[in-house]
């Protein structure tokens, strides 16, 4: 429960709390058991987020309530079923800008004051590392600051179309049995 992460950061076990995946319902759920500390509030909520998906409610209640908001995409955000039509204006936003679409979703995510965790789903610590390289590397290269401009930015912010990439990583090749199984248990320490 969220009293018992509240015991263990008191103890000094953990320094701060975050949350995954909350909706407003949950966060309500805290405040109403936090009451007024807002010290005991979580640091932060992470959600799957990108212009094709804003959670713009609970972005909004995070803000509201000093919660930061952590941005990242657990599969391909241009999935066979993906937003074709949308990520096709990414696409072309990201050329005409000469940047990657990684570049573009990068920075559209610290412009909305988001901590962004770029991330790859490759087994090579090369891809992962070119990824990273391809992703902060070019976000604000020395010799010109990328920034997108408002219109830029109205432009992603008017992709959204609750687009969920994530499904638990079963789009990255993960059985039911790499995220549970019959012995698992979350309170174990290992």
């Amino acid at each position: 429960t969220y009293q018992a992460l509240l015991e263990l950061r008191d103890g000094g076990f953990v320094k701060s709390i975050s949350v995954c995946n909350y909706g407003v319902g949950p966060l309500e759920e805290i405040a109403a058991l936090v009451g007024n500390n807002i010290e005991d509030y979580p640091a932060m909520n992470q959600l799957e987020l990108s212009p094709f998906n804003q959670h713009d409610d609970v972005v909004n209640w995070c803000n509201n309530n000093g919660v930061s908001v952590s941005c990242s995409a657990w599969s391909k955000l241009s999935g066979v079923d993906g937003p074709a039509d949308e990520w096709a204006v990414l696409s072309d936003l990201a050329k005409t800008k000469g940047v990657t679409k990684a570049q573009l979703l990068v920075r559209w995510s610290l412009q909305k004051g988001y901590v962004c965790v770029p991330r790859s789903g490759s087994k090579s610590k090369v891809e992962r590392l070119a990824i990273a390289e391809n992703s902060y590397g070019g976000v604000n290269p020395i010799d010109a600051k990328f920034v997108l401009s408002q219109e830029d930015m109205k432009i992603l912010d008017g992709l959204d179309r609750g687009y969920k990439a994530g499904r638990l990583g079963r789009r990255d090749g993960w059985a039911d049995e790499d995220i549970t199984g019959t012995d698992w248990d979350p309170t174990e320490v290992i």
